[in-house]
Protein backbone atom coordinates (compact mmCIF):
# COMPACT_ATOMS: atom_id res chain seq x y z
CA UNK A 1 0.00 0.00 0.00
CA UNK A 2 2.66 2.67 0.70
CA UNK A 3 4.55 1.87 -2.40
CA UNK A 4 1.21 2.07 -4.38
CA UNK A 5 0.84 5.57 -2.17
CA UNK A 6 4.28 6.90 -3.03
CA UNK A 7 3.96 5.91 -7.31
CA UNK A 8 0.45 7.99 -6.95
CA UNK A 9 2.53 11.03 -5.25
CA UNK A 10 5.53 10.51 -7.88
CA UNK A 11 2.57 10.49 -10.73
CA UNK A 12 1.51 13.42 -9.57
CA UNK A 13 4.21 15.71 -10.18
CA UNK A 14 3.58 15.40 -14.02
CA UNK A 15 0.51 16.21 -14.54
CA UNK A 16 0.67 19.07 -11.76
CA UNK A 17 3.26 20.44 -14.80
CA UNK A 18 1.13 19.58 -17.49
CA UNK A 19 -1.46 21.47 -15.87
CA UNK A 20 0.41 24.90 -14.73
CA UNK A 21 1.56 24.63 -18.56
CA UNK A 22 -1.80 24.69 -19.95
CA UNK A 23 -2.92 26.74 -17.62
CA UNK A 24 -0.27 29.67 -18.00
CA UNK A 25 -0.94 29.93 -21.61
CA UNK A 26 -4.67 29.71 -21.36
CA UNK A 27 -4.67 32.94 -19.39
CA UNK A 28 -1.72 34.59 -21.46
CA UNK A 29 -3.89 34.18 -24.66
CA UNK A 30 -7.19 36.01 -22.68
CA UNK A 31 -8.33 38.59 -23.95
CA UNK A 32 -6.92 41.96 -22.30
CA UNK A 33 -3.81 42.17 -19.61
CA UNK A 34 -2.85 44.05 -16.42
CA UNK A 35 -1.26 47.24 -18.39
CA UNK A 36 -4.89 47.24 -19.99
CA UNK A 37 -6.62 47.16 -17.16
CA UNK A 38 -4.57 49.82 -15.14
CA UNK A 39 -4.86 52.06 -17.60
CA UNK A 40 -8.13 51.96 -18.56
CA UNK A 41 -9.11 54.54 -16.42
CA UNK A 42 -6.21 57.00 -17.38
CA UNK A 43 -6.72 57.88 -20.88
CA UNK A 44 -3.96 60.06 -20.95
CA UNK A 45 -1.50 57.17 -19.94
CA UNK A 46 1.25 56.86 -23.08
CA UNK A 47 2.44 53.85 -24.89
CA UNK A 48 5.69 54.39 -22.91
CA UNK A 49 4.13 54.38 -19.77
CA UNK A 50 1.99 51.30 -20.79
CA UNK A 51 5.57 49.53 -22.29
CA UNK A 52 7.13 50.56 -18.82
CA UNK A 53 4.83 48.70 -16.93
CA UNK A 54 4.86 45.43 -19.03
CA UNK A 55 8.74 45.27 -18.49
CA UNK A 56 8.01 45.74 -14.99
CA UNK A 57 5.71 42.59 -14.95
CA UNK A 58 8.04 40.53 -16.82
CA UNK A 59 5.54 40.76 -19.59
CA UNK A 60 7.81 42.04 -22.46
CA UNK A 61 9.57 38.42 -22.81
CA UNK A 62 8.57 36.07 -24.72
CA UNK A 63 5.78 33.70 -22.95
CA UNK A 64 8.12 30.47 -22.17
CA UNK A 65 10.56 32.92 -20.85
CA UNK A 66 8.17 33.98 -18.45
CA UNK A 67 6.98 30.54 -17.93
CA UNK A 68 10.29 28.88 -16.80
CA UNK A 69 11.43 31.68 -14.92
CA UNK A 70 7.51 31.56 -13.17
CA UNK A 71 8.65 27.56 -13.09
CA UNK A 72 12.32 28.30 -11.13
CA UNK A 73 9.89 30.49 -8.71
CA UNK A 74 6.97 27.93 -7.97
CA UNK A 75 9.96 25.36 -7.19
CA UNK A 76 11.11 27.44 -3.90
CA UNK A 77 7.09 27.99 -3.05
CA UNK A 78 7.14 31.36 -4.48
CA UNK A 79 4.10 32.42 -6.50
CA UNK A 80 5.64 35.98 -6.87
CA UNK A 81 4.27 39.24 -6.66
CA UNK A 82 0.52 40.17 -7.41
CA UNK A 83 0.13 42.65 -9.87
CA UNK A 84 -2.39 44.76 -7.47
CA UNK A 85 -0.80 47.94 -5.93
CA UNK A 86 -0.18 46.43 -2.94
CA UNK A 87 2.53 44.48 -4.56
CA UNK A 88 1.80 41.69 -2.13
CA UNK A 89 3.02 38.13 -1.94
CA UNK A 90 0.98 35.86 -3.81
CA UNK A 91 1.82 33.41 -1.03
CA UNK A 92 0.84 35.27 1.80
CA UNK A 93 -3.05 36.07 -0.04
CA UNK A 94 -3.10 32.73 -0.52
CA UNK A 95 -1.84 31.61 3.24
CA UNK A 96 -4.85 34.72 4.20
CA UNK A 97 -7.80 32.90 2.37
CA UNK A 98 -6.64 29.30 1.78
CA UNK A 99 -8.06 28.20 5.21
CA UNK A 100 -11.42 29.43 5.10
CA UNK A 101 -12.38 27.48 1.60
CA UNK A 102 -10.74 24.91 2.97
CA UNK A 103 -12.99 24.57 6.06
CA UNK A 104 -15.95 24.75 4.48
CA UNK A 105 -15.12 22.68 1.61
CA UNK A 106 -14.31 19.59 3.98
CA UNK A 107 -17.62 20.61 5.90
CA UNK A 108 -19.63 20.24 2.98
CA UNK A 109 -17.46 16.99 2.06
CA UNK A 110 -18.65 15.59 5.67
CA UNK A 111 -21.97 17.28 5.52
CA UNK A 112 -22.87 15.54 1.86
CA UNK A 113 -21.80 12.00 2.91
CA UNK A 114 -22.98 11.98 6.39
CA UNK A 115 -26.76 12.62 5.41
CA UNK A 116 -26.56 11.35 1.79
CA UNK A 117 -25.21 7.91 2.27
CA UNK A 118 -28.29 6.87 5.16
CA UNK A 119 -30.61 8.71 2.51
CA UNK A 120 -29.26 6.39 -0.25
CA UNK A 121 -29.47 3.52 1.50
CA UNK A 122 -33.33 4.05 3.46
CA UNK A 123 -34.41 4.75 -0.42
CA UNK A 124 -33.14 1.36 -1.59
CA UNK A 125 -33.97 -0.76 1.13
CA UNK A 126 -37.53 1.39 1.07
CA UNK A 127 -37.46 1.33 -2.53
CA UNK A 128 -40.89 2.94 -4.04
CA UNK A 129 -42.40 4.16 -0.66
CA UNK A 130 -43.63 7.65 0.24
CA UNK A 131 -40.02 8.34 1.31
CA UNK A 132 -38.00 7.43 -1.60
CA UNK A 133 -40.24 9.69 -3.64
CA UNK A 134 -39.55 12.70 -1.55
CA UNK A 135 -35.97 11.58 -1.77
CA UNK A 136 -36.28 11.36 -5.38
CA UNK A 137 -38.11 15.03 -6.40
CA UNK A 138 -35.23 16.59 -3.72
CA UNK A 139 -32.72 14.68 -6.00
CA UNK A 140 -34.29 16.23 -9.32
CA UNK A 141 -34.41 19.71 -7.65
CA UNK A 142 -30.67 19.60 -6.10
CA UNK A 143 -29.11 18.93 -9.91
CA UNK A 144 -32.02 21.56 -11.59
CA UNK A 145 -31.54 24.51 -9.50
CA UNK A 146 -28.84 26.56 -9.95
CA UNK A 147 -26.71 27.75 -6.91
CA UNK A 148 -26.73 31.43 -7.30
CA UNK A 149 -30.53 31.61 -7.70
CA UNK A 150 -30.86 29.78 -4.74
CA UNK A 151 -28.22 31.24 -2.75
CA UNK A 152 -30.31 34.67 -3.82
CA UNK A 153 -33.62 33.42 -2.67
CA UNK A 154 -31.85 31.77 0.53
CA UNK A 155 -29.98 35.53 1.54
CA UNK A 156 -33.79 37.30 0.18
CA UNK A 157 -35.74 34.82 3.19
CA UNK A 158 -33.61 34.01 5.79
CA UNK A 159 -30.96 36.86 6.16
CA UNK A 160 -33.78 40.18 4.79
CA UNK A 161 -37.31 38.69 5.48
CA UNK A 162 -36.88 36.66 8.70
CA UNK A 163 -33.34 37.64 9.99
CA UNK A 164 -31.88 34.84 10.95
CA UNK A 165 -28.47 34.91 9.77
CA UNK A 166 -26.23 36.92 8.46
CA UNK A 167 -25.87 37.13 4.79
CA UNK A 168 -22.39 38.47 3.89
CA UNK A 169 -18.66 38.11 5.32
CA UNK A 170 -17.57 35.42 7.65
CA UNK A 171 -17.68 37.65 11.11
CA UNK A 172 -20.13 40.60 12.57
CA UNK A 173 -19.28 43.64 13.53
CA UNK A 174 -17.96 44.21 17.14
CA UNK A 175 -16.20 40.51 16.70
CA UNK A 176 -13.15 41.17 18.25
CA UNK A 177 -15.95 42.39 21.43
CA UNK A 178 -16.96 38.71 21.45
CA UNK A 179 -16.08 35.87 23.94
CA UNK A 180 -14.62 32.36 22.69
CA UNK A 181 -17.55 30.76 22.44
CA UNK A 182 -19.62 33.66 20.63
CA UNK A 183 -16.60 34.18 17.95
CA UNK A 184 -17.63 30.55 17.54
CA UNK A 185 -21.58 30.87 17.08
CA UNK A 186 -21.15 34.26 15.12
CA UNK A 187 -18.78 32.48 12.46
CA UNK A 188 -20.89 29.36 12.52
CA UNK A 189 -24.13 31.55 11.52
CA UNK A 190 -22.54 33.79 8.66
CA UNK A 191 -21.26 29.93 7.50
CA UNK A 192 -24.79 28.52 7.68
CA UNK A 193 -25.97 29.47 4.24
CA UNK A 194 -22.69 29.32 2.24
CA UNK A 195 -22.48 25.36 3.57
CA UNK A 196 -25.85 24.54 2.94
CA UNK A 197 -25.60 25.64 -0.43
CA UNK A 198 -22.64 24.35 -1.40
CA UNK A 199 -23.79 20.86 -0.01
CA UNK A 200 -26.66 20.65 -1.42
CA UNK A 201 -26.11 19.68 -5.26
CA UNK A 202 -23.49 17.16 -3.69
CA UNK A 203 -25.84 15.81 -1.74
CA UNK A 204 -28.39 15.03 -4.19
CA UNK A 205 -26.02 13.33 -6.52
CA UNK A 206 -24.55 11.83 -3.97
CA UNK A 207 -27.29 9.86 -2.43
CA UNK A 208 -28.85 9.09 -6.12
CA UNK A 209 -25.23 7.34 -6.78
CA UNK A 210 -25.71 5.25 -3.10
CA UNK A 211 -29.71 4.32 -4.15
CA UNK A 212 -28.73 2.56 -7.10
CA UNK A 213 -25.46 1.06 -6.14
CA UNK A 214 -27.29 -0.71 -2.53
CA UNK A 215 -30.21 -1.55 -4.84
CA UNK A 216 -27.67 -3.55 -6.87
CA UNK A 217 -26.48 -5.00 -4.20
CA UNK A 218 -29.05 -6.01 -2.40
CA UNK A 219 -29.82 -8.37 -5.12
CA UNK A 220 -26.84 -10.45 -5.25
CA UNK A 221 -26.86 -14.36 -4.39
CA UNK A 222 -24.81 -13.36 -1.69
CA UNK A 223 -27.26 -11.51 -0.21
CA UNK A 224 -30.27 -13.62 -0.31
CA UNK A 225 -27.96 -16.07 1.12
CA UNK A 226 -27.39 -14.02 4.26
CA UNK A 227 -31.21 -13.75 4.31
CA UNK A 228 -31.96 -17.56 3.99
CA UNK A 229 -29.31 -18.07 7.00
CA UNK A 230 -31.49 -16.12 9.57
CA UNK A 231 -29.53 -12.79 10.11
CA UNK A 232 -31.00 -9.73 10.78
CA UNK A 233 -31.91 -7.30 8.45
CA UNK A 234 -29.84 -4.89 10.10
CA UNK A 235 -26.92 -7.26 10.04
CA UNK A 236 -27.43 -8.06 6.03
CA UNK A 237 -27.83 -4.33 4.83
CA UNK A 238 -25.07 -2.56 7.09
CA UNK A 239 -22.91 -5.26 7.41
CA UNK A 240 -22.48 -7.01 4.45
CA UNK A 241 -24.29 -4.99 1.50
CA UNK A 242 -23.20 -1.71 2.66
CA UNK A 243 -19.72 -2.30 2.70
CA UNK A 244 -19.83 -3.61 -1.26
CA UNK A 245 -22.42 -0.23 -2.11
CA UNK A 246 -19.72 1.99 -0.68
CA UNK A 247 -17.06 1.34 -3.32
CA UNK A 248 -17.96 3.24 -6.33
CA UNK A 249 -18.99 5.59 -3.90
CA UNK A 250 -15.97 6.91 -2.48
CA UNK A 251 -15.15 7.10 -5.90
CA UNK A 252 -17.20 10.17 -5.93
CA UNK A 253 -15.08 11.64 -3.02
CA UNK A 254 -12.10 12.37 -5.64
CA UNK A 255 -14.51 13.89 -7.96
CA UNK A 256 -16.31 16.17 -6.02
CA UNK A 257 -13.28 18.04 -4.46
CA UNK A 258 -12.96 20.06 -8.02
CA UNK A 259 -16.80 20.92 -7.97
CA UNK A 260 -16.82 21.92 -4.78
CA UNK A 261 -13.60 24.15 -5.42
CA UNK A 262 -15.13 25.48 -9.13
CA UNK A 263 -18.50 26.40 -6.67
CA UNK A 264 -16.15 28.12 -3.80
CA UNK A 265 -15.80 30.77 -6.61
CA UNK A 266 -19.69 31.11 -6.73
CA UNK A 267 -21.03 31.21 -3.35
CA UNK A 268 -17.93 33.11 -2.29
CA UNK A 269 -18.45 36.14 -4.25
CA UNK A 270 -22.24 36.14 -3.56
CA UNK A 271 -21.59 36.05 0.71
CA UNK A 272 -18.58 38.27 0.08
CA UNK A 273 -16.83 35.68 1.45
CA UNK A 274 -12.65 36.25 1.66
CA UNK A 275 -11.61 33.09 0.68
CA UNK A 276 -9.93 31.70 -2.70
CA UNK A 277 -12.53 31.52 -4.76
CA UNK A 278 -13.55 35.13 -3.94
CA UNK A 279 -9.92 35.89 -4.89
CA UNK A 280 -9.50 33.66 -8.14
CA UNK A 281 -12.33 35.65 -9.37
CA UNK A 282 -11.15 39.29 -8.35
CA UNK A 283 -7.86 38.28 -10.12
CA UNK A 284 -9.04 37.11 -12.90
CA UNK A 285 -11.08 40.33 -13.64
CA UNK A 286 -8.14 42.70 -13.27
CA UNK A 287 -5.92 40.12 -14.83
CA UNK A 288 -3.68 39.84 -11.94
CA UNK A 289 -1.82 36.74 -13.77
CA UNK A 290 0.58 35.56 -10.36
CA UNK A 291 -2.26 35.55 -8.18
CA UNK A 292 -4.34 33.20 -11.08
CA UNK A 293 -1.86 30.73 -11.17
CA UNK A 294 -1.42 30.95 -7.97
CA UNK A 295 -5.08 29.86 -7.14
CA UNK A 296 -4.90 27.26 -10.25
CA UNK A 297 -1.71 25.56 -8.38
CA UNK A 298 -3.21 25.30 -5.22
CA UNK A 299 -7.15 24.22 -6.64
CA UNK A 300 -5.06 21.63 -8.75
CA UNK A 301 -3.12 20.54 -6.14
CA UNK A 302 -5.83 19.68 -4.26
CA UNK A 303 -7.76 18.03 -6.86
CA UNK A 304 -5.12 15.87 -7.18
CA UNK A 305 -4.79 15.24 -3.00
CA UNK A 306 -8.94 14.37 -3.68
CA UNK A 307 -8.18 11.80 -5.85
CA UNK A 308 -5.21 10.94 -4.05
CA UNK A 309 -7.81 10.14 -1.11
CA UNK A 310 -10.49 8.70 -2.68
CA UNK A 311 -8.06 5.61 -3.85
CA UNK A 312 -6.86 5.32 -0.12
CA UNK A 313 -10.74 5.26 1.12
CA UNK A 314 -11.30 2.68 -1.45
CA UNK A 315 -8.22 0.32 -0.67
CA UNK A 316 -10.07 0.78 3.13
CA UNK A 317 -13.14 -0.23 1.65
CA UNK A 318 -12.44 -2.75 -0.60
CA UNK A 319 -9.77 -5.07 1.19
CA UNK A 320 -8.58 -6.50 -2.37
CA UNK A 321 -7.48 -3.43 -3.60
CA UNK A 322 -4.65 -3.15 -0.23
CA UNK A 323 -4.00 -7.23 -1.08
CA UNK A 324 -3.33 -6.30 -4.78
CA UNK A 325 -1.18 -3.05 -3.90
CA UNK A 326 0.89 -5.17 -0.69
CA UNK A 327 1.66 -7.59 -2.96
Amino acid sequence: MIVFLLKRLVAMIPMLLGITVISFAVIHLAPGSPTDMETMMMPKASLEAKARLRALYGLDQPLHIQYWNWLRRLVKFDFGDSFAPDRKKVIDKIAERLPITILINVLSLFMIFLVAIPIGVLSATHQDTFFDKVTTVFVFLGFATPTFWLALLSMILFGVHLQLLPISGIKSMGYEELSGIGKVIDVGRHLVLPLLLSAFGGLAGVSRYMRANMLEVIRMDYIVTARAKGLRESVVIYKHALRNALMPVVTILGLSVPGLIGGSVIFESIFAIPGMGQMFYQSVMSRDYPVVMGGLVIGAVLTLLGNLLADISYALVDPRVRVRHEG
